[in-house]
């Protein structure tokens, strides 16, 4: 029992330094640092980039490409491009009910956004 307060009691102190005060923000800041450094230095050393890939958008495309036809498939990989036509397509198209694409079934169009 003794050993969970000191452990509350020392959460409870770097919770305070982290949001009260910028005693943390030095460490943090050279931590962050580090890790940049580490990154371009394995970049430099393979001549490789790290990616983070995301499959879940891929996983939506295969769940989807049955239901689409050929013209809505070309414009959802158009959609799927990058991450700002993606964000520009749910704010455009996800966000009223009542809003209509010019390729997209109705139907379609719902469960992509439904899927998003």
């Amino acid at each position: 029992m003794k050993g969970w307060i000191i452990l509350a009691a020392l959460a409870g102190i770097l919770y305070y330094l982290y949001t009260e005060t910028d005693t943390l923000d030095k460490p943090i800041a050279e931590t962050q640092r580090m890790m940049n450094s580490a990154e371009r230095k394995l970049y430099a050393m393979t001549g490789t980039q790290i990616i983070r890939v995301d499959g879940t958008l891929q996983q939506l495309k295969q769940a989807i490409s049955q239901r689409l036809s050929e013209a809505e498939l070309a414009e959802f990989d158009a959609v799927l491009k990058d991450k700002e036509s993606l964000l520009q397509f749910k704010d455009e198209y996800c966000i009223g009910s009542s809003s209509q694409h010019p390729v997209f079934s109705k139907d379609n169009l719902q469960f992509i956004c439904d899927s998003l």
